[in-house]
């Protein structure tokens, strides 16, 4: 089986052999596709490893730090074609104004069956938000663009990367547009 994975300039196809132990060390390489890319840009990060963490708020949680930083990645299917929303783990998509901000004509979020296929060096659900990566196009809700630092999912659940958003803009290139609806909190 061939897993291809894009890098600006750079394409690696990596054959993965029929030997167990030599295609889990070759898919550990590629699961750290995210700090390679970085390492690749001299970008500064700082890489951590938490307790499993399968939604963006229990990311927060395991690393003691605000829902606000930490960019969720949702795959989303605009016309036909899917993109990643990135927005802080403390809201939601608002489908409504994401369709409007983008001049789509329809727009749903994709399923996990959908776009699991899209990310083949990620836990499903762990992408992390580097659409050029994978050649989709981001958009990153505007929110989010005022924060100085991000934490996001690094391609597994245990895993989370920290830093700038503005090297995180500058890498990525997201349009920047207003889609987050805030979480309400349940009263008592």
């Amino acid at each position: 089986m061939k897993v291809g994975l894009c890098l600006p300039l750079l394409v690696f196809f990596i054959t993965l052999p029929d030997d167990r132990e030599k295609e889990r060390d070759v898919m550990m390489y590629a699961r750290n596709l995210v700090k390679n890319y970085l390492d690749l840009q001299h970008v500064p990060y700082q890489h951590h490893v938490h307790s499993t963490a399968f939604t963006a708020q229990q990311l927060a949680a395991a690393e003691r730090i605000s829902g606000t930083l930490v960019a969720k990645t949702v795959v989303v299917k605009a016309d036909d074609q899917f993109l990643m929303a990135v927005l802080p783990a403390t809201a939601k998509v608002d489908t409504a104004a994401l369709k409007s901000a983008l001049n789509a004509r329809e727009l749903e979020l994709a399923t996990e069956r959908e776009f699991q296929e899209l990310f083949p060096d990620s836990d499903v659900g762990a992408m992390p938000p580097f659409g050029n990566l994978y050649e989709l196009p981001v958009c990153a809700e505007e929110s989010l663009a005022r924060a100085e630092e991000i934490v996001f999912n690094a391609g597994t659940h245990e895993d989370a990367i920290r830093m700038r958003y503005s090297d995180f803009s500058r890498l990525v290139g997201p349009k920047i547009c207003s889609f987050a609806l805030q979480r309400k909190r349940p009263e008592f």
